[in-house]
């Protein structure tokens, strides 16, 4: 199937379409190694089925996570600013987030509550890390 674009923020974004079984198997993959702390495996294999939603909210949660897991890597580049950078990122998709998360099985709630928290003090390097449970999606 060819490639095509989808309106998330006002901006053209890729949309791959992927069947439901996939994308659900591709989102619980990477949530799975996100809870391990593998989280730079964990945005690899959240970009699929981020890119092959066409529901926003479900797209919001996905990059959401995805910007969560890239904080982690720049917290283990000792990497303040791109901690900081990503954290806010993933504040504003998860606040967007909220009916999907209830979907598919992620506490958005508090993952933006630990977020504010982590940002409520000047972000450094090696401060405990947002982790979600590993919940099966469902859609």
């Amino acid at each position: 199937m060819a490639a095509r674009t989808i309106v998330q923020d006002g901006r053209a974004k890729a949309y791959r379409p992927m069947a439901p079984a996939a994308r659900r198997a591709a989102l619980e993959a990477g949530l799975s190694a996100y809870a391990a702390g593998d989280f730079f495996l964990a945005h690899e294999l959240l970009e699929p089925p981020w890119m092959g939603a066409r529901d926003l909210p479900e797209r919001e949660l996905i990059q959401g996570v995805i910007k969560l897991a890239a904080a982690f890597v720049h917290d283990a580049r000792s990497n303040p600013l791109g901690i900081e950078k990503n954290l806010r990122g993933a504040r504003a998709r998860l606040a967007r987030a909220l009916p999907a998360g209830r979907r598919l099985g992620v506490d958005v709630s508090a993952l933006i509550g630990a977020i504010d928290e982590r940002l409520a003090a000047p972000v450094r390097v090696g401060d405990p890390a947002i982790l979600i449970e590993r919940l099966p999606p469902r859609t």
